[in-house]
């Protein structure tokens, strides 16, 4: 078994020495279940909001499960904080009608930044396969199409670096991403992964296809190991064997658990710098000290400017 990056021992002295300070970041968030969960995501989006991110998204349930929760939490972000919320905007399970509503109000409330994904039905796929509504839209790309003509927003689509796991082959889903920016999409957000050649690579073939689009990379600071090996397993993302070494026998140790995510993410996000990248795009979990953490080492502060 290979032995892990040396980034353990060196991450945090790197992104210091660099200044990482021009980075952009966004976040993402999922809409509270409970009062007490309420109180959680609030109290992550105010620890975050002074690094001033490009953006934040709050998710969208599976079959629109939650569509009320979601709505209200990007309003109180637009009426309560200086953020730009993203919603997120799924079409399964929905008549193209009830898409267009709920699209045009987003638009009447003042969001300009949609993140619009096909989503899963409430129950899984049937027997492998996506069946959609036959009133509904049929994927993304329609669903893309649909938020375009409606209104002038700015449109996320998802990507997956390491292939979606419905897809027959890693062309068909440029085949799609050629589709969705045809379409009025104009920023891919990635799936999580842990090296950054999966992202470089994606990217590059994203080029040589000649599709023209801006892609962030999607960052999933690791605390929970065996949570996030449930999660990696339900979108097909590799973890490597360095980075299951690494948290191995570490499930009663918290505060090791954390040190480790964030040099983890930090080494992430400096090898994709270095490669031209500077937008991250971090999966929060509605928990914002690590995160928070792991800007800090990368150079953001409080009140910063977001960088050009």
């Amino acid at each position: 078994m290979a032995p892990p990056p040396a980034f353990v021992q060196s991450a945090i002295a790197r992104s210091v020495r660099a200044g990482a300070s021009h980075l952009n970041v966004s976040f993402e968030f999922f809409p509270p279940k409970s009062a007490e969960m309420e109180e959680s995501l609030w109290g992550a989006i105010r620890r975050l909001e002074p690094l001033n991110p490009s953006f934040v998204s709050v998710t969208y349930g599976a079959g629109g499960s939650t569509r009320e929760r979601t709505h209200r939490t990007v309003k109180r972000i637009l009426d309560e904080t200086a953020l730009k919320p993203a919603a997120h905007l799924t079409c399964v399970e929905a008549s193209r009608e009830e898409v267009d509503e709920v699209i045009r109000e987003y638009w009447n409330a003042g969001v300009r930044h949609i993140v619009a994904l096909r989503g899963d039905p409430p129950g899984g796929l049937q027997d492998g396969q996506y069946r959609p509504r036959p009133d509904g839209y049929q994927n993304a790309t329609e669903l893309t199409a649909a938020i375009r003509r409606i209104g002038d927003f700015e449109v996320s689509v998802g990507v997956y670096p390491e292939k979606h796991p419905q897809s027959p082959s890693l062309d068909f889903d440029l085949d799609v991403l050629r589709q969705k920016v045809d379409a009025g999409a104009t920023r891919g957000i990635s799936q999580f992964f842990f090296e950054p050649e999966t992202f470089l690579r994606f990217r590059d073939a994203v080029a040589d296809a000649g599709i023209q689009i801006d892609l962030t990379p999607g960052i999933m600071p690791v605390t929970n190991f065996k949570g996030l090996r449930k999660m990696a397993a339900a979108c097909e993302a590799a973890v490597p064997d360095w980075l299951q070494e690494l948290f191995q026998g570490l499930d009663d140790d918290a505060e090791t658990r954390k040190l480790l995510a964030s040099a983890v993410a930090v080494e992430q996000v400096l090898g994709l710098e270095r490669e031209g990248v500077n937008h991250f795009h971090f999966y929060t979990l509605n928990r914002a000290e690590l995160v928070y953490s792991i800007c800090r080492v990368l150079g953001l502060r409080d009140g910063q400017p977001t960088a050009a």
